[in-house]
């Protein structure tokens, strides 16, 4: 299949050197309003970005009460505006082709012309079903606007319209489907693009079963499309319109490659600029090109939710925490805290990965941190799944 377009091709250091353009200019719209505080010229290549904070949903939860609609932050171009959970809420536009750039994904699912999309995600408040409408006019494709819910009428719709293509949650077609069985009716969808949920690898294979691709993308109602599958099935591809970064939870510091941290992700879309904005997903980079061609950088996908805030013994324990014993110790690579029930009791361990260093230090430094005892264990690694608080209670 050929490439949506020549951005998706481009070298490392082109793709690096207009990005950094890109991000010289939503640093000059948002100088001062965001609490960053570092002019556009000591910016001098992308990893700069680590010298600026880290936006989180929190932060922006607070800032949109003190200020509607959108906490102060700069939004141009607004035809819509939506509502999510937290509220939260989000611009949206069509004064501009497909704003939430979408068209990309359903480009590399084989979504074209030629197809009839059922598009099964809520058009009302939250904005996904406006972002994969955005995305089937930007390939061309004509949109059944479903929505969610009336599982009969999406069957009849599907099959009177001749509908081929299905976008939506990876669970909501194995409804549609099975539903179609159930009463007989043949449909003609040869190809999906889900998001918004997790895509077992059993529910793939049964859509692969019954003739359809699936293919899924990973995208919020903030930032629109982050990333997304290829044919290649390896990774997940990050969009061209976006920064992603992978910190340790509960800091804005990078990690090494291939090691698993908080997504981080910084929007170049010059509507709505979030620079180094915290989705709390987990995920981690991975090494090399995707084999379809596709030359920007892959992540894994989805693999947790960073806020890991814990309650023990009636006190939160958060990431943030953690991150600030690390920091004491300059000899500490990385730390764990797992929780556990002893008897009736709950009990907290701080598992330390650490070259030398003084374990009785440790111990005074987690308690006046994280403001509870615990046992302190040295261990010679720590799983690399981007967990800083690992919970082990059984809630039952």
């Amino acid at each position: 299949m050929s490439h949506y377009d020549d951005l998706e091709t481009r070298s490392a250091d082109a793709r690096a050197a207009d990005q950094l353009d890109a991000l010289k200019a939503q640093l000059a719209q948002v100088h001062g309003q965001d609490g960053t505080g570092l002019p556009v010229e000591e910016i001098d290549g992308l990893d700069d970005l680590a010298r600026l904070p880290v936006l989180r949903k929190s932060q922006l939860v607070e800032w949109q009460a003190a200020q509607r609609p959108f906490g102060g932050l700069r939004a141009s171009n607004v035809t819509h505006m939506f509502q999510s959970p937290g509220p939260i809420y989000e611009p949206g536009s069509v004064a501009r082709s497909d704003w939430w750039r979408m068209g990309r994904f359903l480009h590399a699912a084989g979504i074209g012309t030629t197809d009839v999309v059922q598009n099964c995600f809520g058009y009302h408040l939250t904005p996904a079903g406006h972002m994969f409408e955005s995305g089937a006019r930007a390939v061309g494709a004509v949109v059944i606007p479903a929505g969610t819910g009336q599982t009969d009428l999406q069957v009849r719709a599907a099959a009177d319209l001749g509908a081929t293509a299905y976008a939506g949650t990876p669970d909501y077609l194995k409804v549609i489907l099975d539903r179609a069985d159930e009463t007989g009716e043949h449909l003609g969808i040869v190809r999906a693009a889900v998001g918004g949920g997790a895509l077992f690898p059993s529910l793939r294979a049964e859509y692969a079963d019954r003739g359809i691709a699936c293919l899924q993308c990973y995208a919020t109602a903030d930032l629109g499309n982050i990333a997304y599958e290829s044919d290649a099935m390896e990774g997940m591809i990050v969009d061209e319109g976006v920064i992603v970064e992978i910190v340790r939870p509960g800091t804005g510091d990078p990690v090494p490659e291939g090691e698993v941290g908080e997504v981080v992700v910084t929007s170049l879309n010059p509507d709505y600029p979030l620079i180094r904005f915290a989705t709390g997903d987990l995920s981690a980079m991975m090494e090399g090109m995707s084999p379809c061609g596709r030359t920007n950088v892959r992540i894994k996908g989805w693999m947790g939710r960073a806020d890991q805030t814990a309650k023990i013994k009636g006190m939160f324990v958060r990431p943030e925490q953690v991150a600030e014993f690390v920091a004491r110790h300059d000899e500490v690579r990385a730390a764990r805290v797992v929780v556990t029930r002893e008897g009736e009791m709950d009990a907290m361990e701080v598992q330390v990965q650490a070259t030398g260093g003084d374990e009785a230090a440790w111990a005074e430094s987690a308690a006046q941190v994280l403001k509870l005892k615990g046992r302190v264990t040295r261990v010679d690694a720590l799983p690399n799944d981007g967990k800083v608080i690992e919970d082990r209670r059984e809630y039952g």
